[in-house]
């Protein structure tokens, strides 16, 4: 969990910080340094709102909870948090590189129209998608405990390492261009998003919500068992240890959702996930070289012209 939550904070307070940043550089630059306060003022609001919304959910889920239909609420955060962070990966990588650009201008129509409220809300808005975002995160991958990856060391380290990494941006100072850090931590965000998917198809099965054509496809606890009482288990029952300790399992399955015996339907969704990525990787690949290789509209005109 600590890892997801690291990963998470880091991605999202890294993607809020680079964007207040930008806003206050592009103010200090154009000599508009009294607007930078409004900015922080905005960010600042977004922050306590993130925590309200925290707090909000948690009451909603113990709601739930009280109801008896907490798992059918956790099930459905997990597959919409899966979702989520699919789309977040695909969104940064469409438009980091345009973001200094489009957030520089929308500053130009603020300050020349002299909107500190609009200033405010822009920047409260940023944060606040962030904020919220990461406490729907936190909901999926805690099972609902949001105060408890709040509260860890993970969510504070992510924080810590993306508030380096912004001020070395800034600074001047770091040579690692942050499209590759996108790609890396966003390498790891799809597989954290495939784990929580196959997670939330293993809670339908155990409560009898989907059936299983194939419960286990095979089983690996003797090699890496799921959970430290799959490892006592299968001590007791062949006389013999695995090979990995199940809190090597525990790890990887909040992490990537690693399962020692999956079912067919699990199998199935693992690949197809990342199959379906694949191919919008690839897609969008493939239109960006169609762009890049349609000729200009100049060259296009004159070719034209030859003809005419």
């Amino acid at each position: 969990m600590e890892v997801q939550a690291l990963l998470i904070t880091f991605r999202e307070a890294l993607e809020a910080l680079l964007i207040v940043g930008i806003i206050t550089s592009y103010l200090k630059r154009v000599d508009h340094r009294e607007y930078t306060k409004y900015v922080w003022l905005g960010a600042g609001l977004a922050v306590l709102a993130s925590i309200g919304a925290a707090i909000l959910f948690q009451v909603v889920l113990t709601g739930f909870a009280a109801m008896g239909s907490e798992i059918y609420l956790k099930i459905g955060i997990m597959i919409v948090s899966a979702l989520l962070l699919t789309q977040m990966v695909f969104w940064m990588a469409a438009h980091s590189r345009d973001m200094k650009k489009n957030v520089e201008g929308k500053m130009d129509q603020f300050i020349t129209a002299g909107n500190v409220v609009g200033m405010v809300i822009h920047s409260f808005l940023v944060v606040l998608r962030e904020g919220v975002e990461t406490v729907f995160f936190f909901a999926a991958i805690t099972h609902g405990n949001i105060g408890a990856a709040m509260q860890g060391w993970g969510a504070a380290t992510g924080i810590a390492i993306a508030a380096l990494v912004s001020y070395f941006f800034f600074k001047g100072t770091m040579r690692i261009p942050l499209k590759t850090f996108f790609k890396v931590t966003g390498a790891f965000i799809v597989l954290i998003a495939a784990g929580l998917l196959v997670q939330a198809i293993s809670m339908m099965q155990d409560i009898g919500l989907i059936g299983s054509v194939m419960p286990h496809v095979y089983d690996l606890t003797w090699l890496l068992p799921e959970h430290p009482i799959d490892y006592e288990h299968y001590v007791r029952d062949h006389g013999v240890a695995p090979v990995f300790s199940g809190e090597v399992g525990v790890f990887l399955k909040a992490l990537f959702g690693y399962s020692s015996m999956p079912s067919l339907e699990e199998v199935i969704a693992y690949i197809g996930y990342f199959v379906v990525v694949y191919l919008l990787v690839a897609s969008r690949r493939s239109q960006k070289s169609a762009v890049v290789e349609k000729p200009p509209a100049a060259a296009l005109d004159e070719n034209k012209k030859r003809v005419m």
